[in-house]
């Protein structure tokens, strides 16, 4: 078994260990941020990282109706501009607390009274010490280069946060029953199989609102562990320029969701399909569960499956050739 398969299939246990230990914390940094009342929230991440962001990104602003603005974290650490931050809510998201980028933001936006909150799996880190709160993601060590529990579990994170914050009893009720579901997914059938992708030099990946979100995280570990160039696109966006792609023979996997944005997506790729795009689809296959959750339920099955698409293309999914684990950006 790969680190990659064996690290992902584990992921239920973490969030679990999560919401074991956390809860006294999320409830402590929720008042907090009540207290604090921002104008706005700035996420800060690279990678994977800043993926999860985008997802907070549609939380946030759909279940709380804040503001939130993505870092480009450039602008501190190359620029030295500092920001007016002082009304912001900084959400800082990093694995490893040690790129000097995301210390440079987590400084600047500290200097300008900002309430920091780092989401963070090495506790020890150095931005874990410079933020007013740090959340242990607690997923533990994660070898495989390609991202997976840690993904998951940043995700369950916020998730936690913005429940609490809320005070949203349904989705803290929801949350609890998580890792059952993340552990009952393992044993589903697989949706996305080496046929959709062994003759592939490029695809699109397609979701809308939350569905995007996840999309991004999906079409950079077709890149990383297959060598594919995928590239993600809000559906909505997809028909204003690129949709001209499918001029000439396109794959396109569809991220189906049933939440909000249901009937919307499905215009869009009844359109796509119309055109003559290949689509495939992935989807959450459990029923009667909160719509919040269900990204978390996709991405643990494409995981797997593009674990095993890899290894069936004789590819190492958990060293991918020219990829490090930490990547050190200024």
């Amino acid at each position: 078994m790969t680190l990659m398969r064996q690290e992902a299939s584990e992921t239920w246990q973490r969030i679990q260990q999560q919401i074991d230990s956390n809860g006294s914390l999320y409830a402590e940094v929720a008042e907090r941020i009540r207290i604090f009342d921002p104008a706005f929230v700035y996420i800060v991440g690279r990678g994977t990282s800043d993926h999860a962001g985008v997802f907070a990104r549609y939380l946030i602003e759909v279940e709380l109706g804040v503001v939130v603005a993505a870092a480009a974290p450039s602008v501190a650490s190359l620029f030295s501009r500092q920001l007016k931050l002082q009304r912001a809510l900084v959400l800082l998201i990093s694995q490893s607390g040690r790129s000097e980028d995301i210390l440079a933001q987590a400084r600047a936006a500290k200097q300008s009274g900002a309430l920091v909150i780092a989401l963070v799996n090495d506790i020890s880190s150095p931005l874990a010490a410079l933020a007013d709160y740090a959340v242990p993601l607690l997923a533990g060590p994660e070898k495989a280069v390609a991202a997976t529990k840690s993904y998951l579990c940043t995700l369950a994170a916020i998730l936690q946060l913005v429940a609490h914050w809320k005070q949203d009893a349904a989705l803290l009720g929801a949350l609890t029953s998580l890792p059952q579901a993340l552990q009952s997914v393992l044993a589903q059938p697989a949706q996305l199989q080496l046929p959709h992708l062994q003759q592939l030099r490029h695809c699109v990946v397609l979701g809308r609102a939350f569905g995007y979100a996840i999309s991004r995280e999906i079409a950079l570990k077709i890149k990383e562990v297959c060598g594919i160039q995928a590239e993600a696109f809000s559906s909505a966006e997809f028909l204003h320029g690129p949709v001209s792609l499918l001029n000439q023979p396109l794959t396109l996997l569809n991220v189906a969701l049933e939440d909000e944005s249901t009937a919307a997506h499905q215009v869009q790729i009844r359109e796509v399909k119309k055109r003559g795009a290949e689509v495939v689809t992935l989807h959450s296959t459990l029923a009667d569960i909160h719509p919040r959750l269900q990204p978390l339920l996709l991405m643990q099955r494409f995981y797997l499956d593009i674990e095993a698409i890899a290894v069936a293309m004789g590819k190492n999914p958990d060293a991918p050739v020219g990829l490090n684990k930490v990547t050190i950006t200024l």
